[in-house]
């Protein structure tokens, strides 16, 4: 898990470095921010229908290979791009195409390499290792950012491109070393050894809509990735509008924001049992201290509520990840990972316009205290909805006449 760790380190800070370079070399090609997005969402686009589809290899296939083979892969696109961006032969054309084939890789080598790491470690470690997985991913983010502007500067463009490409193979070179501890997970194989044929992309959906603790998990996460959580676009708006603030004081936000990223991830990786309550009381808290933030009166007070929201929603994400990659039995996770990655897609894409219109009507201000509103309401609304049909009295026939259940017959009910 320690070489899973930092293999996964070293590829997350390559990522970020190609991200970051990416959106300025697609702006050099065009010098176009709408040209910008649109190679961003090609790039996203195919895990709305194909992410199922990848869940479902990912159960079928043997994991060790898949994510060695999806990281491979990978690392030959990076490559392909960095040779063409240092041959100066890329066009916007080819960026989209290189994008588009990334996002459909992509879609199978992210749940393999999720499951992967669950993979390595005792089952009642599993929680605590997506939380190192979430500290990694934060720390490769913040390395990979810094490392970009520092490479484009030293390098070249196309350095960027290398880089990455370099942190896929080490991945690659580390993935058949790895053994399972003691006590790990280990998937059953069905009928004897033999692959079971209905290994099917159906099977995950009907398992993912008759588990009412996923459906309520999608639901707080929904809601609160298209009225919180972009505050990449809420916070700049902020802070160089009504709080009249530069790109320097908007450089201080974003750096406390992923210092709070980091932050709770450690406390993530320190929860033993995650439920879909925490996730959605966590949700609650840093929709109110969005609220807050929207009505700030200066710089300095955002500065002070911006490190627990970061806190929150990065133990809230840890939870909910922690729950999405246990609930559902070994066999089943790579179908359920799928189905969660076209339903995070349509957030994904969908959030940001929303926001950017709500912004549009209600200002910066409105924007974060509706949001904010609109979260805290909806998750109390279903939290109340859901007690309401728990503890409803259920009736049982006697020989002589009806009586209201008690309290251990509604919870076998």
């Amino acid at each position: 898990m320690r070489w899973w760790s930092v293999a996964n380190l070293v590829s997350n800070a390559g990522t970020w470095m190609q991200l970051t370079v990416q959106n300025l070399l697609v702006l050099q090609i065009t010098g176009s921010a709408a040209a910008t997005g649109l190679s961003m969402s090609v790039q996203a686009a195919p895990a709305l229908l194909m992410s199922v589809l990848g869940g479902a290899a990912v159960d079928r296939w043997p994991r060790r290979l898949t994510a060695a083979v999806g990281q491979a892969l990978l690392a030959a696109i990076a490559f392909t791009t960095a040779v063409l961006v240092a041959l100066d032969r890329l066009d916007m054309t080819s960026l989209m195409v290189l994008a588009a084939v990334t996002g459909m890789v992509a879609t199978v080598d992210n749940p393999a390499c999720a499951l992967l790491g669950n993979d390595l470690v005792p089952a009642e470690d599993v929680p605590s290792a997506i939380g190192v997985g979430a500290l990694v991913f934060n720390a490769g983010r913040l390395a990979g950012a810094a490392l970009a502007g520092v490479t484009v500067g030293f390098l070249g463009t196309s350095a960027a491109y290398f880089a990455n490409a370099g942190s896929f193979l080490f991945v690659t070179a580390v993935i058949p070393f790895l053994r399972p501890a003691a006590g790990a997970v280990r998937r059953a194989a069905p009928d004897g050894g033999r692959p079971r044929p209905d290994l099917t992309v159906r099977e995950g959906l009907a398992f993912f809509a008759r588990r009412p603790r996923l459906l309520a998990l999608a639901g707080v996460t929904g809601v609160s990735a298209v009225f919180g959580r972009n505050y990449g676009l809420t916070l700049a708006v902020l802070v160089t509008g009504p709080l009249a603030g530069g790109a320097g004081t908007f450089g201080t936000v974003s750096t406390v924001l992923a210092v709070g990223g980091i932050l709770g991830a450690v406390l993530g990786a320190r929860l033993r049992r995650p439920s879909v309550r925490l996730v959605g009381a966590l949700a609650a808290t840093g929709a109110l201290l969005q609220v807050a933030a929207g009505m700030s009166p200066s710089s300095a007070v955002l500065l002070v509520l911006v490190l627990p929201m970061a806190v929150v929603e990065s133990v809230s994400d840890t939870a909910g990840t922690a729950v999405l990659q246990t609930d559902p039995p070994a066999r089943l996770r790579g179908r359920v990972l799928g189905v969660w990655g076209s339903i995070g897609t349509v957030w994904g894409l969908g959030g940001p316009p929303a926001l950017g219109l709500l912004m549009e009507l209600a200002g910066p201000r409105g924007a974060l205290i509706t949001g904010g509103l609109v979260i805290a309401g909806s998750i109390a609304a279903g939290h109340l909805l859901h007690a309401r049909r728990t503890s409803a009295p259920l009736p049982h026939r006697t020989e002589r006449t009806d009586v209201t259940g008690r309290a251990a017959l509604e919870a076998a009910a």
